[in-house]
C-alpha cells in the first residue's frame, strides 16, 4: 500500500489553522515576526499568536512550522539569535530557512531542532539534496521549476531526505521567488517579506523608439491583432522556433502601470520572451496520484493572506486526491471544479509537465476568476434549525448552496431566509450582515458557497 504524504497548508490565522485541520491537513505553516516572507497581512505577527498557534496544533496531534525564510541583510544578523530565543522556546516542529548563514547560526545555537530548506533557496537536483543532507536539514522543499520526472529521480538518488513540493498557490514570476519588482517599483524588498506583487499589476504596453540622448520615449501606436496573436500564441513551441522572428519581437516597449499614469517603463521582450508577467496559479491535483507514487513527503499549499474558505477548500480537495490516490482509485475529475470556485487567476500545473503551450501564462487579464461557485457566507451556529450567517458575498432566496462542511459537502436550495432580528428577507446583501438560513443542526460550522 502506498504512504500518505503530508498534506501542509498555510495559517495565517488561527482560525484560518483550525479551518485547514477540520477539512484534512497534518500540518501547517506560519511566518516568523519580521523574519519570514509574509510580515505583512500575518496574524502570527506576535510572539502569543505564534504560541497559541503551536500549542493549539500540538493538542490537536498536528504539526505546525515556523517559516523563519527571509535573505538577512547585516542588521538583522544582530538580533536573529535573540528574537530566535523565545521561538525555540515554542517547541515548533521544524524552521523553515533559506538563508545559509541563518541555517549555520541556528545549527550552532540548536543543533537538534529540525530545519527545512525553503523554496527560496532553489534546489533543483539530487546534489543539492544531499548537500543540505551532510549541512543536517531534515527536509528540503524543491523548487517549483522541477518537471514530476526530475523530482522522481531526487527521490530515487536521495531517499534519506524528507521532499516537499508545491502543488497549490499563486507562482511568481522569478525563480521561486526571487523577486525584485517590488524592490524596484516601491522599495519593499520582496526577499525581506514586505513583496508588493507588482507582477500583479494592471500594466499597458506602449511601443518606444530611443532618442538621440539614447533614452526610450514613446512612439505612434503600433496596431495589434487580437486573433492573430491568440493564435500564433497557441502553436506549438517546435513550430513557433522554426519560424523568423516577428520583426515588432525585437523593438523596445514602455510600460505604464494603472495607478501610475504617465510613469512610462522601459520593457524589451527577447527570444524568451518578456519578463514582467502574471503567471496564472499553480494547481497540480491532477498530480497527486504520481506525487504520490514518487514518494514525495509532504503536498504543500500556498496562500497564507488568502481567505478561510480557500483553506478550508484546498485542504478538503487535496485531502480526498490524497486518500483516493492511496486506496488506488482513480483520480475524481470533479475536484477541478471544486477548485475552479476559488479565487483565482486562471489556473497551471506549473512546470511538472513540459512543453505545455503559451496559454498556460496569463497573458490576458490579471482579475481573479471563480467561474463555478463564490464564497458567501460562514455558519456560525445553529438553533431550532435556523443557522445565524456571516455574509461575505450577496446571496438570495432561490439561489442553490454548497454547504463546506469536514462531514461532508451537501447542495441545498434556499427557500427562507431571515434577518439577524428575524423578519423574513429575501437578500443577504453582502458582507457586514448577519442573516438567518435554515440548515440542518449537524452543519453547525460549516462554510457556504452559490453556484454561479
Amino acid at each position: 500500500m502506498l504512504h500518505a504524504p503530508e498534506l501542509l497548508l498555510p495559517a495565517g490565522s488561527l482560525a484560518k489553522m483550525h479551518a485547514a485541520f477540520d477539512f484534512g491537513a497534518d500540518a501547517v505553516y506560519a511566518g516568523q515576526p519580521r523574519y519570514s516572507l509574509r510580515v505583512r497581512n500575518n496574524d502570527f505577527s506576535t510572539l502569543q499568536a505564534l504560541q497559541e498557534g503551536i500549542d493549539g496544533a500540538h493538542a490537536r496531534g498536528k504539526q505546525f512550522f515556523v517559516a523563519s525564510n527571509i535573505f538577512a541583510h547585516n542588521a538583522k544578523l544582530k538580533t536573529y539569535l535573540r528574537d530566535m530565543a523565545p521561538v525555540i522556546a515554542m517547541k515548533p516542529d521544524a524552521l523553515i530557512m533559506a538563508d545559509p548563514g541563518l541555517i549555520m547560526m541556528v545549527r550552532d545555537e540548536w543543533p537538534d531542532v529540525p530545519i527545512h530548506l525553503s523554496v527560496q533557496a532553489n534546489a533543483v537536483n539530487w546534489a543539492d539534496v544531499k548537500f543540505w543532507h551532510r549541512m543536517g536539514l531534515t527536509r528540503v522543499i524543491l523548487s517549483r521549476e522541477l518537471s514530476l520526472d526530475e523530482i522522481e529521480e531526487i527521490r530515487q538518488r536521495c531517499p534519506e531526505m524528507e521532499l516537499e513540493v508545491f502543488v497549490h498557490g499563486a507562482l511568481c514570476i522569478a525563480y521561486s521567488g526571487r523577486c525584485l519588482l517590488s524592490g524596484y517599483f516601491n522599495h519593499r524588498d520582496p526577499n525581506q517579506g514586505t513583496c508588493t506583487n507588482s507582477c500583479r499589476w494592471d500594466y499597458k504596453v506602449q511601443p518606444a523608439a530611443e532618442d538621440a540622448s539614447g533614452d526610450l520615449g514613446p512612439t505612434k501606436v503600433i496596431p495589434l491583432h487580437f486573433q492573430q496573436a491568440l493564435e500564433e500564441a497557441n502553436q506549438p513551441w517546435s513550430t513557433l522556433h522554426q519560424q523568423p522572428r516577428h520583426p515588432l519581437a525585437d523593438q523596445p516597449y514602455l510600460i505604464e502601470e494603472a495607478e501610475r499614469p504617465g510613469q512610462l517603463m522601459p520593457i524589451i521582450e527577447d527570444e524568451h520572451g518578456t519578463y514582467i508577467m502574471n503567471s496564472k496559479d499553480l494547481r497540480a491535483v491532477e498530480h497527486i496520484e504520481r506525487l504520490v507514487k514518487i514518494g514525495v513527503t509532504s503536498l504543500k499549499v500556498e496562500g497564507r493572506t488568502k481567505s478561510l474558505y480557500y483553506a478550508a477548500r484546498t485542504a478538503q480537495v487535496y485531502r480526498q486526491a490524497i486518500d483516493d490516490a492511496v486506496a488506488g482509485r482513480p483520480f475524481d475529475i470533479g475536484l477541478l471544479g471544486q477548485l475552479q470556485g476559488l479565487a483565482n487567476r486562471g489556473y497551471t500545473d506549473g512546470f511538472y509537465q513540459r512543453h505545455h503551450t503559451q496559454a498556460h501564462q496569463n497573458y490576458m487579464r490579471g482579475a481573479s476568476e471563480a467561474e463555478r461557485s463564490q464564497y458567501v457566507g460562514d455558519v456560525l451556529g445553529v438553533e431550532d434549525g435556523w443557522a445565524r450567517v456571516e455574509v461575505k458575498n450577496r446571496f438570495a432566496v432561490g439561489d442553490r448552496i454548497e454547504v463546506i462542511h469536514p462531514g461532508g459537502n451537501r447542495d441545498v436550495t434556499l427557500t427562507r431566509m431571515r434577518a439577524d432580528d428575524g423578519a423574513d428577507i429575501t437578500v443577504a446583501p453582502g458582507s457586514g450582515h448577519i442573516v438567518r438560513i435554515e440548515l440542518d443542526p449537524s452543519l453547525d460550522r460549516a462554510l457556504l458557497a452559490r453556484y454561479l
